[in-house]
């Protein structure tokens, strides 16, 4: 490296700990609020503030000596998926899965993080081949790390922290607009929101329909459609002059197609399994928009991709005779990760799934729900394809400036020049 940087290892940067997890028997040690993070939740972001699993003060005090700060460097270290990085947002706990360096150096955890975050391979090399490699809290920190000096260590952050900012802010809004869609959906068609708040009456959930234009009967959608929806519902609970029909009238599940990783091309359409995408290939199987359905492993899993894209046989992929936007909300809303096979390997029986029954809404009001959904839709595809630019320039970039191939000229002053 450039003589202004050094090398050092990852002890020398503060303290190493490893994570622990409470006994999952004892009552009052989960649900709290103190974030207990495990590999699952090492999911791509680069900052960790909220997690699947909280423990209680009393549940971390039983691991006090786990318990990590805010802007500790998180690694995951056993496994078949090790190597998977990211930053506490705040104080929390982690499983013996994972190790963290706890920087108390005048070096940037962010820096670190990002030199971390692509060395993933090496961290499984240095774990060994076993089946299941383990990188213990000593050997972690011994890792060797090449480090620049501090104000040049937080302008590279800054930079590629620039970058990872705004793929949050992309993701946070697409999540927003999938909600939007996902309640438009919920409130025609699940809670009978409009037919509810022409009835005055609140909804299943205990709110009053519509929102606060849903009060005493007033309309909250266009006339046009307002007057589709009935003003009572029936004596089955669904709304007057609505039929029954079975998904089956809606659409039909085909099988995906093997695809082994071995016989895989090099190319950029995404392969889909049941839990999301496994890699790329040369060719497509299915042209986008698709949605895809698990069928084993995570069965009931459900997928919108918007490209040409390959499913394998762990999926199904939906041929609509419905708009498909209507289609993935109508499969999104039934209990497809409950309708598991009694078979020795699980699996979702699309014929099970075929003879569900739902209140079947006019034609109109489906091709409506449609074309709000779409346009949500081709919102979230647009936000995506840019996330995919910064991520592509975000991963060009990284190498280079923690490697020291690109420097940054005089770091002082462009921190101090940063917006």
């Amino acid at each position: 490296m450039g003589g202004e940087w050094r090398e050092t290892t990852l002890d020398q940067l503060g303290r190493i700990v490893t994570g622990k997890t409470p006994p999952s028997g004892e009552m009052g040690y989960f649900d709290g609020d103190i974030p207990f993070v495990t590999p699952t939740d090492l999911d791509g972001r680069r900052i960790i503030d909220s997690t699947e699993r909280y423990l209680t003060d009393q549940g971390a005090a039983t691991v006090g000596g786990s318990r990590i700060p805010y802007q500790a460097v998180m690694v995951s270290c056993i496994g078949s998926d090790m190597g998977k990085a990211a930053v506490s947002g705040r104080e929390c706990v982690t499983n013996q899965q994972i190790n963290s360096v706890i920087v108390d150096s005048d070096d940037d955890p962010l820096f670190v993080y990002y030199n971390l975050s692509t060395r993933k391979a090496e961290i499984r090399a240095a774990a060994g081949g076993s089946a299941q490699p383990i990188l213990n809290k000593s050997a972690f920190g011994r890792f060797d790390i090449y480090l620049p000096p501090p104000a040049e260590q937080r302008a590279i952050a800054h930079i590629l922290g620039t970058l990872d900012d705004k793929i949050e802010l992309n993701r946070r809004r697409n999540q927003t607009l999938e909600a939007m869609a996902r309640a438009l959906f919920k409130d025609w068609f699940v809670d009978f929101g409009p037919v509810r708040a022409k009835m005055n009456l609140p909804s299943p959930a205990g709110r009053w329909a519509g929102g606060e234009g849903g009060l005493q009967g007033k309309p909250y959608l266009p006339a046009d459609l307002w007057q589709l929806f009935p003003d009572r519902l029936d004596d089955e609970g669904k709304p007057e002059g609505w039929e029954k029909k079975r998904i089956s009238e809606y659409l039909s599940l085909a099988y995906g197609k093997s695809l082994p990783a071995g016989n895989r091309h090099q190319g950029g359409v995404p392969v889909y399994g049941s839990g999301g995408i496994t890699g790329f290939h040369s060719e497509a199987l299915v042209n986008g928009p698709v949605a895809i359905v698990g069928r084993k492993g995570t069965v009931g899993s459900l997928y919108w991709e918007d490209r040409p894209c390959f499913p394998i046989d762990t999926v199904f992929y939906v041929q609509p005779t419905a708009p498909l936007p209507f289609c993935y909300y109508l499969l999104e809303s039934l209990p497809l990760r409950d309708m598991n096979t009694d078979a020795a390997v699980p699996g979702l029986n699309r014929e099970n799934v075929y003879r569900l029954e739902v209140a079947a809404p006019p034609a109109e009001l489906i091709a409506a729900f449609a074309e709000s959904a779409s346009l949500l839709r081709h919102s979230i595809a647009a936000i995506s394809r840019d996330s995919e630019t910064l991520a592509q320039l975000r991963d060009t970039l990284l190498p280079k400036l923690i490697s020291g191939e690109l420097r940054i000229a005089d770091a002082v002053r462009f921190l101090e020049t940063r917006p």
